[in-house]
């Protein structure tokens, strides 16, 4: 693939793609700037990684509109762009091989149960077993020994890696992607606490609802509701190893990052960044636009917009900096509270 192409294809996005360099290079893949050889494109989207456009060996980089590239174009092509990470994000695209996840068609070792519409062009892998009355969309894969229980239904364009399992009543709208050992719709974990200090199973007779455009990594577990339904909103994104207990609900195009756990009943508005290993209390809500940091434990709700939530437990951001910076210093002060309690003592001494 020749750059001009690849500006060609970056013009359908972005309404300047200006090329310094030769446009006839051929590039054969994409790779990072630290280890590029001739022939790959790469992309500078932060500066900590302005450094290595004198080193690099790549044939082509994405950068910034302002990105200084004069001295570097007699033997480094570039593309500038407003947004080069997104802009790179489509030379992948570009790329990527897609992934052989099931044959097209029916597996012959695949389980279909009674009174199940399956729509136009859907393959089902190798043991999958789908069970009575589910719905499965046009063009949709359901990977090997992926199992969807009764009444399940699942949208058009959606990707089930192996070892999926949606239990009884889900609901998956369109190009939903769930990956590998995700369960969804698992009991959740409601049990009533008995004077003798035995537990009674609470019912969970509610679902999971996920909308359009959701990806759903590894090794999550959505649990549904009680009663109603547990909803995952359009375009919300979850990593690997999440935990969202029954009757959540998760904001349009929220991203949550891995080992998160939200307890039961909370709702988190949209556009929300949840990170890593967040942990949060049940039956609290956050606002839209909401980014709660790493290992933040979130204990009541909040009601502001755009806040940025950080420490245990949460408190807005820059008042839990200023907290924080007191206590790496309560040493100090602890000396200066010594020396002036023996100062004290001493004048008092010589009265």
């Amino acid at each position: 693939m020749k750059i001009h192409e690849i500006q060609a294809y970056l013009k359908r996005f972005f309404d300047k793609v200006q090329l310094v360099g030769s446009a006839d290079i051929t590039i054969d893949g994409p790779a990072k700037i630290e280890s590029a050889t001739k022939g790959k494109v790469s992309f500078v989207a932060n500066e900590k990684y302005i450094r290595f456009i004198g080193s690099t060996k790549a044939s082509l980089l994405i950068v910034g509109e302002q990105t200084p590239t004069g001295q570097y174009s007699d033997r480094l092509s570039f593309l500038k762009v407003k947004d080069p990470y997104t802009a790179f994000v489509f030379v992948l695209q570009m790329f990527a091989v897609p992934r052989m996840i099931a044959r097209k068609g029916i597996a012959s070792t695949a389980v279909i149960g009674e009174n199940v519409s399956l729509g136009e062009n859907v393959s089902i892998g190798e043991y999958a077993v789908i069970s009575d009355h589910c719905i499965i969309g046009d063009n949709t894969v359901v990977g090997p020994r992926s199992t969807l229980l009764e009444r399940v239904t699942v949208g058009r364009d959606c990707t089930l890696f192996p070892h999926v399992v949606c239990y009884d009543g889900t609901v998956l709208g369109d190009r939903v992607t769930i990956h590998s050992g995700t369960v969804v719709g698992a009991d959740g974990f409601g049990f009533a606490p008995q004077p003798d200090g035995s537990y009674i199973k609470i019912p969970q007779m509610g679902i999971v609802e996920i909308h359009d455009d959701v990806e759903i990594g590894s090794n999550n577990t959505i649990d549904r509701a009680t009663m109603g339904s547990t909803i995952i909103e359009k375009g919300a994104k979850i990593d690997n190893l999440v935990q969202i207990a029954h009757n959540c609900r998760i904001g349009e195009s929220t991203v949550i990052a891995s080992q998160a756990g939200i307890s039961g009943s909370v709702t988190i508005g949209s556009h929300c960044m949840i990170g890593g290993q967040a942990g949060f209390a049940g039956h609290l809500s956050l606002p839209d636009r909401t980014h709660v940091a790493a290992k933040t434990g979130v204990s009541k709700s909040t009601h502001i917009p755009g806040q940025t939530l950080r420490g245990i437990p949460a408190q807005p951001i820059r008042e839990q900096l200023r907290q924080e910076a007191l206590i790496r210093n309560l040493h100090k002060m602890k000396e200066k509270l010594e020396t002036l309690e023996a100062e004290v003592r001493e004048m008092k001494g010589n009265d």
